[in-house]
């Protein structure tokens, strides 16, 4: 099967018998008649026990069985619900052109508004996405063949969901024109709006606006389902604060619903035009449908004719104006990409580590900050740091485009950092979103105004945090925005593999509470001052490290912490002032 797929995704024949070769020559090819394979430990699967699940509300490792999606959704909801908001009443909700009746069953109505309809659980953004489907034609046909018999039974998705079709390849359009599933999915919605990331990243767009005022309006706790493979808090779109993944099928299904508030299981997706009740199993696909449309519209010519002048490109790539020379020539009133900061004043001599004196506390933060808590993600709202960075540039507001397409301009990143509407700082409390505590006046500001105003004064300072400190998609802005912010260190009771180290290679030093310890035992407020020492003398990989927080009271709160510089290397290039100057320094040296 393995080498069938890649004939059938266009490599070339070379490459499949090297693949087979090397398989075979390791022990990792099977044939039926092959001897028993001998393996250290087997773990068995009953293949009945495997059901449809999505992953969700915030994080792509929660997973959830698609039976239990609708009882999940009701227990996240109160966990989700903005702070000090009342519950919104949900208005009779429509489902298909119909209600649904206390009992379950179905009466006909007239529809109100679509935006009036809305209630805690509405699926506002439907996305089939890049990220999951280039590579599996099969869930990108079934999704067609699941829209092809939902349209057939005179279906059609919820009014108030935002649908759009973004796959990862060309070769997806052409598969799907060939078996005849396009016309279904734009039926649907589902239309073409690019290839690549889209809503993934944060770039579905705003919602309607009466879509859109309605959630404010009523602080209502509306739902994503996407395709794709993260849906940490904020990153998909700010006024959707539940994000599922699941496959193309469920992702047409829950546009057909309209609701997370629903068992797909075992309550009608709809009423169809004959006035019946049409059941999710009435649409789903067999694997025998998918496989024989697979085999009729797939085909490996596909493949190659599409990627043989993949980097070639269209007539306007081929038209832009591109300069010349060995160096990239800047542009000072570029708004997209400017001149980074990283390499300002190096001198080729290293710099000698200091230790932290009188370090302030940027944000005291919780368990499970993710990445994209950090990392600037999603659209740039214009009363942010970001958005009134760019209107003082000449940017109007409807061309802010995302933090991820201006991921270039350092001016942008570094206002977006720990900028996400669900972040909750311990150090200004009642607030969701980038906000700080200037010390010592105890002024309430954007974490961004907050870092430049410490770093005109000097002040290092330092981020506090509690389990899992940049877990979730390793993003390099995570690390250099803390940077630029003019963070020094992180001491968290534990941190992601991949953002600690990027951590070390942006040259912040990320500190790990002992064994038993957090800021809450500690009994930390975030308002203290802090000395870190034992950096300029005796930082070595896994190194104790003393910290003292000064507080209200003369003595200050001791305690002693991990240094999560885990390796030799690791603390050359942490020497250096990160990875960065190291490299540089290293290509200077051997010229």
């Amino acid at each position: 099967m393995t080498l069938d797929y890649l004939r059938l995704t266009g490599r070339e024949d070379s490459r499949v018998l090297l693949v087979e070769a090397y398989a075979k020559a390791q022990g990792l090819f099977r044939a039926p008649d092959a001897p028993d394979p001998v393996y250290s430990e087997i773990l068995e699967l009953d293949l009945s026990s495997v059901e449809p699940s999505l992953a969700g509300p915030k994080r792509p490792q929660d997973r959830v069985s698609l039976k239990q999606a609708k009882s999940g959704f009701q227990t996240a909801l109160g966990s989700m619900q903005p702070a000090a908001k009342k519950p919104a009443a949900p208005p009779m909700s429509m489902r298909g052109g119909a209600a649904m009746t206390s009992e379950g069953g179905i009466a006909v109505a007239e529809a109100p508004a679509a935006a009036q309809q809305l209630e805690h659980g509405s699926v506002v953004i439907a996305a089939i996405t890049s990220c999951t489907n280039t590579s599996n034609p099969s869930v990108m046909i079934g999704a067609g063949l699941l829209a092809k018999k939902a349209v057939e039974r005179g279906l059609s998705r919820q009014p108030w969901v935002k649908t759009s079709l973004a796959p990862g390849s060309k070769v997806v359009t052409e598969y799907l024109n060939k078996a005849g599933l396009t016309p279904y999915l734009e039926e649907l919605g589902f239309n073409l709006v690019g290839y690549g990331c889209t809503t993934c990243i944060g770039n579905s767009g705003p919602l309607p606006d009466k879509v859109a005022a309605e959630v404010e309006s009523r602080d209502l706790v509306v739902a994503s389902v996407l395709s794709g493979n993260r849906n940490f808090e904020g990153r998909i779109q700010q006024q959707v604060r539940a994000n599922y993944l699941a496959s193309p099928p469920l992702v047409v299904a829950y546009a057909l619903a309209g609701r997370m508030t629903i068992d797909l299981t075992t309550e009608p997706i709809g009423i169809g035009r004959d006035g019946h009740a049409v059941y999710l199993r009435d649409l789903w696909p067999t694997e025998r449908e998918i496989q024989k449309t697979m085999l009729s519209a797939v085909s490996s010519e596909m493949f190659r004719q599409q990627y043989a002048d993949v980097f070639h490109g269209d007539e306007r790539w081929r038209s832009l104006n591109v300069p010349s020379g060995d160096r990239f020539v800047w542009d000072p009133d570029s708004t997209y990409i400017r001149n980074p900061p990283f390499f300002e004043g190096l001198t080729l001599q290293t710099t000698p580590l200091r230790d932290i004196a009188g370090g302030r506390v940027l944000a005291l933060l919780g368990d499970s900050i993710t990445t994209d808590h950090i990392s600037p993600a999603g659209s740039i709202k214009k009363d942010s740091p970001a958005g009134r960075y760019l209107i003082e540039h000449g940017v109007e507001p409807h061309d802010f485009n995302s933090y991820g397409a201006r991921r270039g301009n350092h001016e942008v990143m570094m206002r977006g950092t720990f900028a996400n509407i669900r972040l909750r700082n311990q150090l200004a409390p009642g607030t969701e979103g980038g906000w700080t505590r200037y010390q010592p006046d105890g002024d309430v500001m954007t974490i961004y105004d907050a870092a430049m105003k410490y770093k005109k004064a000097a002040v290092p300072l330092l981020v506090i945090a509690g389990q899992e400190y940049g877990s979730g998609s390793s993003r390099d802005w995570a690390a250099k925005g803390t940077l630029l912010l003019g963070v020094k260190a992180v001491i968290a009771e534990s941190f992601e593999r991949i953002h600690r180290s990027n951590l070390v290679n942006m040259g912040v030093l990320p500190l790990q509470f002992q064994a038993g310890a957090s800021a809450t035992s500690l009994r930390l407020t975030g308002r203290e001052r802090y000395d870190v020492t034992g950096i300029a003398e005796a930082l070595k990989p896994g190194g104790v490290l003393a910290v003292r927080a000064w507080g209200d009271n003369p003595k200050p709160i001791e305690f002693r912490a991990v240094a999560r510089i885990d390796t030799p290397d690791e603390l050359v290039a942490f020497r250096h002032g990160g990875i960065l100057p190291y490299v540089l320094r290293q290509l200077v040296g051997k010229q």
